[in-house]
């Protein structure tokens, strides 16, 4: 099985909470992975290595320096309750709204949805900031969301 219920998902509740509903038709959509499930894509997508972020060296292009480009700030929108991302994010991503994208916390922690679900409910996936990356399906830009509330933009290396 590739996917866990979304009620099994131990952080489900940022997905439930009451300041920042998701509509039924968008949980429907989020969908957190299996362990194994994860696994295969962090190995991937993200580091053979390494199982979370706060792992990350500069011997994997996800702590390299030189694959981010830049820094947004998206705890100001956030805390302003803004609807989408930042613009700067939105931006450089250029992605459509049906591209498959994985929000990427963990080796074992990894949620599946559409950019256009993603954008919808940025702001509960940003409970989930800890280093987590944005990437997307046969796209090589990213987005690490940091917990100090930074994001950076970068790059991945072509598979």
């Amino acid at each position: 099985m590739n996917y866990i219920s979304l009620d099994d998902y131990r952080k489900a509740w940022v997905f439930r909470h009451k300041d920042i509903p998701v509509s039924s038709d968008d949980a429907a959509k989020i969908k957190p992975m299996s362990d194994e499930r994860a696994a295969v894509l962090w190995s991937t997508m993200v580091s053979r290595e390494f199982d979370h972020p706060d792992f990350f060296d500069d011997s994997m292009w996800c702590g390299q320096d030189k694959s981010f480009s830049d820094e947004v700030n998206w705890e100001a929108a956030w805390e302003n309750g803004d609807a989408l991302p930042p613009q700067e994010i939105l931006e450089f991503l250029g992605w459509e709204a049906n591209t498959t994208v994985y929000f990427c916390m963990a080796r074992d922690n990894v949620i599946e949805t559409t950019f256009d679900v993603f954008k919808r409910n940025w702001q509960n996936f940003m409970f989930l900031a800890d280093g987590s990356l944005l990437v997307g399906k046969k796209r090589n830009s990213v987005v690490q969301f940091l917990e100090s509330g930074k994001a950076k933009l970068g790059e991945k290396p072509s598979a």
